[in-house]
């Protein structure tokens, strides 16, 4: 479930592990389903032990930890976790000790007490993925290439080069990382519901204007959310660093809100399905555009 906001609040989280050396890499075993993790662990042990966290950044959905040796002059190395479907990055105690997938111990010198003692992926449904990558490879795999524009960027005009000749519906074209990068369910449908177009509508349908205003709500909803620390949905998975439910699912619009009245009309809200998605818009707010403008 993380998308954008939630992962910006958990690389914002670990902000006060920057600094720290890594004295020792755990990868806890148990019963639970393994994570894809490349390297092989021991591998990946070796190779990040002592270096210390430079900076913690983030790349679309995925956390990257950039790793730097006591030789400056050494390659940087990328630590890229992909939390997917239930993964959570954590400073504080775990919701489970037996969905805990990787420890890194830090060491921060004289200032130790004012900081993080450890840095902990947790992972209940281990969909998620540990990775690491030197700088040409973080580009091979998360790059210009793969990932298109940050959705906390994205402007119009991104937009329509790449979808304004799709057939596809809006919504699910939304969800496409190599048009934008971030997007995911939940917010899809926010966005949508902002501009008022029914996530039905095929993106060749759709003028200049209408993609401006995708993006300009698409950058806001989003800037919101990481405000608000991200949507804590269902049963609560999703958690910030220190282990704080997010806020932004109490200004949803029409996620989740099937069959509830709109905010905006009070016309029951719509579930659908679109491509194996839960979707949910107004059927009132959000009409299909019959031809595209000049």
């Amino acid at each position: 479930m993380p998308e954008l906001p939630e992962v910006e609040t958990m690389c914002r989280g670990l902000a006060g592990a920057v600094g720290g050396r890594i004295v020792a890499v755990e990868f806890p075993r148990g019963r639970v389903r393994p994570l894809a993790i490349t390297p092989a662990p021991a591998t990946l042990r070796r190779r990040i032990s002592g270096r210390t966290l430079a900076a913690v950044r983030r790349r679309g959905k995925r956390v990257l930890l950039e790793l730097v040796g006591d030789d400056r002059s050494a390659d940087v190395l990328w630590l890229a976790i992909e939390p997917r479907m239930t993964g959570l990055m954590l400073i504080a105690e775990p919701p489970s000790a037996e969905h805990v997938r990787l420890v890194l111990e830090l060491d921060h010198g004289r200032a130790g007490s004012q900081h993080p003692r450890r840095v902990l992926f947790w992972d209940r449904r281990g969909l998620g993925t540990i990775s690491l990558y030197d700088t040409v490879g973080l580009e091979a795999a998360c790059g210009t290439l793969k990932l298109g524009p940050d959705g906390l960027a994205i402007a119009g005009a991104d937009l329509a080069a790449r979808l304004s000749r799709s057939r596809r519906a809006i919504k699910p074209a939304l969800l496409d990382q190599r048009v934008v990068a971030g997007i995911g369910n939940i917010y899809a449908a926010e966005i949508l519901f902002r501009v008022g177009i029914d996530p039905r509508s095929p993106c060749r349908r759709l003028s200049a204007e209408a993609w401006e205003s995708i993006a300009t709500a698409t950058r806001r909803v989003l800037a919101e959310a990481v405000r608000h620390e991200g949507s804590s949905i269902g049963d609560e998975t999703y958690r910030t660093a220190d282990n704080r439910a997010g806020r932004f699912q109490r200004r949803h619009r029409v996620y989740g809100r099937d069959k509830q009245p709109c905010t905006a009309c009070g016309e029951p809200i719509t579930r659908i399905v679109q491509s194996q998605r839960s979707t949910f818009f107004c059927p009132r707010c959000q009409t299909r555009p019959r031809s595209r403008r000049p």
